[in-house]
């Protein structure tokens, strides 16, 4: 590695490196700083970017030498050998050499402290992340061959994968992110161990999961992971929807099968993590929909059975509510704009950005990525369709408060006008005048009262 490029490690630890040494203790940079820096030929990113260490100093040591130069320290993983602080706006996580194992049954790690180097990187992932940088002078340390790996894009593990793997499962999600994250080939016998122990995976959390899967989602071409977790059966354990869109459309005439156009998808929208997520699960309740009728296949209902699945499955994942709301409801609404066959009307163009509201955009881009026919034709006729709709989206906005579509009345003035207490026949009120600004746009004040007053009159004598 030349110096020039690795500059910015030099500035950002020198001064770390300074009282480790000044304490007798040697400080290696490790993780994906030191990969990053060799592939990019960059160094840590300005500012916030975090940094991670080891050293053979323990915890309590690592904490006095950092006191006093961090401007914030905590503790929380002291017990497993890490301490973290904040400096200059930087972050920095120091931790004790380890060797850590995983009981067969366990989600927690056995931590064991060690005094060399090399026994901590064996413990690590993948060669290529058992790299480490010995600081101040920036020697590389690379006792499992991670630089030739990256020069010939393979993926191995430090130890037998079989036992890199039981250490810790999670590594299986993991080595499909980074295949798809550097364009990295896997080796045979890292793709064979995750085939042989992919049921392991039961034993790692959901949230860990959780946040696996959200980094796949962001990297360029997910469905290189996913198709990965998937062929491995790792997608079975935490996603098992995933492997089930396997089937074709129509077995008679071979239509392309769901899970290749889910993944198609996935590629095709921009690398917003919900908006990606809504693609993984845009299609999940076809199988359960799936029916062969005069020669053909019908899906009726899948988005409604989708959004259901997806409920369900990224409750199980431990999501955030928010997250949550937002996917159901791209997935829900996702065949909304085919609904409309016969062109668009202005009260078709109201309804559609009402039901999608903030969603609008996130919907739209997810509508055009669903089309992934090799018929240039009818992909041309769909994107002139949504290109359509968009005009006279834009259109209305310049006419209507066509964001906020709400009665021309509020619930206030509706009781007013029409002399009621709160109750029912006020959100009935409501409702008839929102359906009347839905088709025929804004009324005013005065005719929303007057055909108030000509509902309400209907209403008394019916």
């Amino acid at each position: 590695m030349l110096p020039e490029r690795v500059q910015p490690l030099i500035e950002a630890t020198a001064g770390l490196a300074a009282r480790f040494a000044e304490a007798g203790y040697a400080l290696y940079l490790v993780g994906g700083s030191v990969r990053d820096a060799i592939v990019s030929g960059g160094g840590p990113p300005s500012g916030d970017g975090d940094l991670d260490f080891t050293t053979e100093a323990r915890p309590d040591a690592i904490e006095d030498i950092v006191s006093g130069w961090a401007d914030a320290v905590w503790t929380q993983g002291k017990r497993f050998g890490t301490i973290g602080c904040i400096h200059a706006g930087r972050r920095y996580e120091i931790t004790t050499h380890r060797a850590d194992a995983y009981d067969p049954d366990s989600r927690k790690p056995e931590v064991a402290f060690g005094d060399v180097i090399e026994d901590d990187l064996a413990r690590r992932d993948f060669t290529i992340n058992a790299m480490a940088l010995r600081l101040p002078d920036l020697e590389l340390i690379d006792p499992f061959e991670g630089l030739a790996d990256l020069a010939v894009h393979r993926l191995r593990t430090p130890l037998d994968p079989e036992v890199s793997f039981s250490d810790d499962p999670l590594r299986m999600l993991r080595a499909a992110r980074f295949i798809a994250k550097l364009e990295l080939e896997p080796d045979p016998a890292l793709v064979q161990a995750a085939k042989d122990g992919h049921e392991r995976l039961a034993i790692v959390s959901a949230e860990r999961i959780r946040d696996e899967l959200d980094k796949i989602m962001v990297v360029p071409v997910p469905s290189t992971a996913l198709w990965f977790a998937v062929r491995t059966g790792l997608a079975g354990e935490f996603l098992p929807e995933l492997p089930g869109l396997a089937l074709e459309q129509d077995p008679i005439h071979r239509h392309k099968d769901v899970l290749a156009h889910t993944l198609a998808v996935v590629d095709k929208t921009s690398p917003d993590r919900l908006l990606r997520l809504a693609a993984l699960f845009h299609d999940v309740g076809k199988p359960r929909t799936r029916a062969f009728v005069d020669g053909g296949v019908t899906f009726h209902h899948h988005e409604v059975v989708g959004a259901r699945m997806t409920r369900q499955r990224m409750t199980a994942l431990k999501y955030p509510k928010d997250d949550i709301d937002i996917v159901v409801e791209l997935v829900n609404l996702h065949l909304r704009f085919h609904t409309y066959r016969l062109g668009w009307t202005d009260r078709a163009v109201r309804r559609y950005v009402r039901d999608a509201g903030p969603l609008l955009d996130r919907l739209n881009e997810l509508t055009r990525c669903d089309c992934t026919t090799r018929n240039a034709a009818k992909a041309k006729a769909l994107a002139r369709r949504m290109d359509e709709l968009e005009a006279r989206i834009d259109d209305l906005r310049q006419q209507e408060e066509l964001d906020a579509i709400r009665p021309d009345l509020d619930g206030a003035q509706v009781m007013a006008h029409l002399g009621v207490a709160p109750g029912p026949v006020v959100g009935r009120a409501l409702s008839f005048l929102l359906e009347l600004r839905m088709d025929e746009g804004p009324l005013g004040e005065d005719e929303a009262r007057r055909r108030l007053t000509s509902w309400w009159d209907q209403q008394q004598t019916g």
